[in-house]
């Protein structure tokens, strides 16, 4: 295809047509034959951030690199559902089992559809999802949220994530909708998703503490668990400790070291609930970060600055600009997945005996 994406233009004054253009082209470049996307060349592979990179494919013209990369999912899904945590190429560097990283598939094949309505595809594909959902869920507690991962000998972690949780509430309602499209009914998933978004809106003691993390401050709300004022009062509250200004979001609270996947993603909960003009002052500062490959460096140190990890620029870096790009402008059929109101909206179900009352999100 030509070097100018079919799909993403520029963000006006912020990111170029063909600087965007380049930057899809530098992710394509770096699938693999069986279409597995590394962080790197020569690097390893996660699920999960193959499918952020799938959906940047899909939304810069990419498509038949984005089915590959799908394809390649189904082919390495386990009998129960699942996925390992790490690859490279074919081989295993990681035996874990993450919840949140095994969910993700749902989020990116609606995401797919609403961009392509290449129904056929993830009808093909569907499969995958339920037994991807499915095996999550299998995990979910009591109190409604989810146990984070199993590690290499099959043992389930006794805890929860606030961001892996958040995470996977909105892959299941992507799921659910995947499968209303589909005409496939699946009720039990929309009430795990119910109880899973009461926990992460109404229960943060209910997560292993890791409040310093940048994700766990804007996860809740990216994610829709929290919506309207909690939503808004939650990133107000925590700007000033995430946010360096002038420079992104930091990844860790206690360091000066911002990360331009955190940055984009907080982009897209600002985008989430309707404040463009943050939004847009935010994914401004990604620009730090661009190398003129179009490739972005994964993070900088302050007051270097200095590349940290050392000279590393990853793929879902650069996807994580791209889907943040794409809803700034709503160029594409899924700009709005992320954005509050976009997914059919579940019940607020509290826990057996939950004190807290049950309330819209």
């Amino acid at each position: 295809m030509s070097l100018l994406a079919r799909d993403l233009g520029g963000v006006p004054d912020v990111l170029g047509a063909e600087q965007v253009a380049r930057t899809a082209a530098s992710l394509a470049d770096l699938q693999r034959p069986s279409g597995q996307l590394a962080w790197y060349r020569g690097g390893h592979c996660d699920p999960w951030n193959h499918v952020e990179v799938a959906m940047a494919l899909t939304i810069t013209g990419y498509r038949e690199g984005a089915r590959a990369a799908y394809r390649w999912l189904a082919e390495h899904q386990l009998g129960d559902g699942s996925w390992f945590n790490y690859y490279r190429d074919d081989a295993v560097i990681d035996a874990r089992l993450d919840t949140n990283v095994c969910a993700y598939v749902a989020a990116g094949l609606y995401h797919y559809l609403l961009a392509t309505d290449d129904v056929d595809f993830v009808a093909d594909q569907f499969s995958v999802v339920d037994r991807a959902i499915n095996f999550v869920l299998a995990w979910q507690l009591d109190d409604g949220t989810v146990r984070w991962s199993l590690d290499g000998a099959g043992r389930p972690e006794s805890y929860a994530l606030l961001t892996g949780s958040s995470s996977i509430y909105h892959s299941v309602r992507c799921a659910v909708a995947l499968a209303e499209r589909l005409d496939v009914h699946r009720p039990s998933w929309v009430v795990a998703a119910g109880h899973l978004g009461h926990a992460v809106a109404h229960h943060p003691g209910a997560f292993a503490p890791k409040n310093e993390f940048a994700m766990d401050w804007y996860y809740p709300v990216l994610s829709g668990a929290l919506t309207d004022e909690a939503a808004r009062r939650r990133l107000r509250d925590g700007w000033e400790r995430h946010v360096m200004a002038g420079y992104g979001v930091r990844c860790v609270s206690t360091n000066d070291w911002v990360t331009a996947a955190e940055t984009a993603e907080c982009v897209l909960a600002l985008d989430a609930i309707g404040l463009t003009s943050e939004a847009l002052d935010l994914f401004d500062l990604t620009n730090r970060h661009r190398r003129d490959d179009g490739a972005y460096w994964t993070g900088l140190a302050y007051p270097g600055p200095v590349t940290f990890p050392d000279r590393e620029a990853t793929s879902y870096t650069a996807a994580a600009v791209l889907l943040a790009a794409d809803a700034l402008t709503s160029s594409s059929g899924a700009a709005g997945l992320f954005r509050h109101g976009f997914l059919a909206p579940v019940a607020d179900l509290p826990e057996p005996g939950c004190r807290v009352e049950a309330v819209g999100r």
